[in-house]
């Protein structure tokens, strides 16, 4: 079973233009310093890229389906099993600023699976946009995703 009203959403400004921004998702050179630890290549429509989460020794494929420069991404990839949707939405606004907001989609299973599904992807979300923020803005590494799960990740 699959609810399309739930779903994962995490939402953050970082003070840092759109193409920064944008390109900290795009570029897995930058996103490995705040969310996964290894990408096999740039975000790029049609293209299936790895990423890797070395220190929990998880490995997922994400396929691009969409990239629209400075303004939205959309990857499929199958993190929980079944396969679901993120989107990325990148505002830029009149300051220089940048709103970007993550939605995961797609979730399958019971109503109760489906809401566990989509509260822990939020919570993930949620310290990729903080850590995406304080190395964007501050160059600084606040390890959050590798410090959530110190003992590896819980068993299912």
């Amino acid at each position: 079973m699959s609810n399309p009203e739930i779903a994962a959403k995490a939402e953050m400004l970082i003070r840092r233009p759109v193409e920064t921004v944008f390109n900290a998702f795009v570029d897995p050179a930058i996103t490995s310093k705040f969310w996964f630890s290894r990408g096999s290549g740039k975000l790029d429509a049609g293209k299936t890229v790895t990423w890797d989460w070395e220190m929990y020794g998880f490995s997922v494929d994400a396929t691009v389906k969409t990239i629209e420069p400075n303004k939205r991404i959309v990857v499929t990839w199958t993190a929980y099993g079944a396969a679901t949707d993120i989107e990325w939405v990148f505002t830029e606004r009149p300051d220089g600023t940048t709103f970007i907001a993550i939605t995961n989609s797609g979730f399958e299973g019971s109503l109760e699976e489906i809401a566990r599904l989509a509260i822990g992807a939020t919570e993930g979300f949620s310290y990729v946009l903080a850590g995406a923020k304080a190395f964007l803005e501050h160059d600084v590494l606040l390890n959050l995703v590798p410090d959530r799960f110190p003992d590896g990740l819980p068993k299912e």
